[in-house]
């Protein structure tokens, strides 16, 4: 295993390579990866620097939407989080496009920027990447290491096909699921209907199909 951190001009970005935890905390903190969203699984890291464009943003922006108008509607508590590390220290860390903490159990995190420590607070319930570029990973070695953290559910967001890929995580691994288990009674279809009509439709118009979708 290499350290990483002393040889920082020869980084390679926006793919896994081997590194200690160490020389990963060090690059995360360094000028220049500072801004890079983060991601170790026992022994190897990924940077990720590649610019995200408004293909990228509109989606985020409106699953966003989408979850938090449902848990409002429904009287399900949440907190949502955008683009917070969360860390079992010396062995993983991730940083999701969104992460939403749900339900009854959750305790309020406290304001600090450091990374979210799973083994206080536990990690969040729903974890959602939005892929724009990184469509193979998200659903490959990220799935992996969210099933690791310890998340309940997964979403990868395919912004190219409006769809999602979500996932449910029990027993050391993962099945694919179209109605969310931490949001009852959201199908994953309704977010997608959302994605393909932000293509078309200001975020009001939106907002209001969703309230009438989600009233009844």
């Amino acid at each position: 295993m290499v350290d990483t951190a002393s040889r920082p001009q020869g980084i390679e970005t926006d793919t896994w390579i081997p590194a200690t935890w160490e020389a990963f905390v060090t690059l995360s903190n360094r000028p220049g990866f500072d801004k890079a969203r983060g991601y170790y699984d026992k022994g190897w890291m990924r940077l990720e620097m590649a610019a995200l464009g408004p293909w990228h943003g509109r989606d985020n922006a409106v699953v966003l939407k989408v979850i938090g108008l449902f848990a409002g509607l429904t009287n399900i508590r949440a907190v949502e989080l955008i683009n917070t590390s969360f860390h079992k220290s010396g062995e993983r860390e991730a940083q999701p496009d969104i992460a939403f903490y749900l339900g009854e159990s959750f305790q309020l995190l406290p304001r600090t920027n450091q990374p979210v420590d799973v083994e206080v607070y536990g990690a969040p319930q729903l974890a959602v990447e939005i892929a724009s570029t990184t469509l193979g990973d998200d659903l490959g070695r990220k799935r992996l290491l969210y099933e690791r953290l310890g998340v309940q559910e997964y979403w990868v967001v395919n912004v190219a096909m409006s769809e999602v890929v979500t996932f449910a995580v029990e027993n050391g691994g993962s099945r694919e699921i179209r109605e969310s288990q931490v949001l009852p009674g959201l199908a994953l279809s309704t977010v997608e209907e959302a994605m393909q009509r932000s293509q078309t439709e200001d975020d009001g118009a939106l907002t209001r199909w969703l309230i009438q979708t989600f009233q009844g």
